[in-house]
């Protein structure tokens, strides 16, 4: 190979792939982010379903208590 060749071999090659790698650099960048919004949002709805789980005992809780308050238990 001459000389001319290598060099434009050395020059061109990388001004091919540079779009190429960005473009790849998007997409990857792009499926991470969403992994993450997803795992995000997961957390947030098992966070969520506990303290549906909480509010739902304690309005449970309450409903007993003033019915007990209104019928109460006599021991004869």
């Amino acid at each position: 190979m001459e000389w001319q060749i290598i060099v434009a071999l050395v020059i061109g090659i990388p001004i091919i792939l540079f779009p190429v790698i960005y473009v790849w650099y998007l997409n990857v960048g792009g499926i991470v982010a969403a992994f993450r919004r997803a795992r995000e949002r997961r957390v947030v709805q098992e966070e969520g379903s506990l303290e549906q789980e909480v509010l739902q005992d304690i309005e449970y809780k309450t409903a007993l208590t003033k019915a007990l308050e209104r019928y109460p238990w006599r021991e004869q």
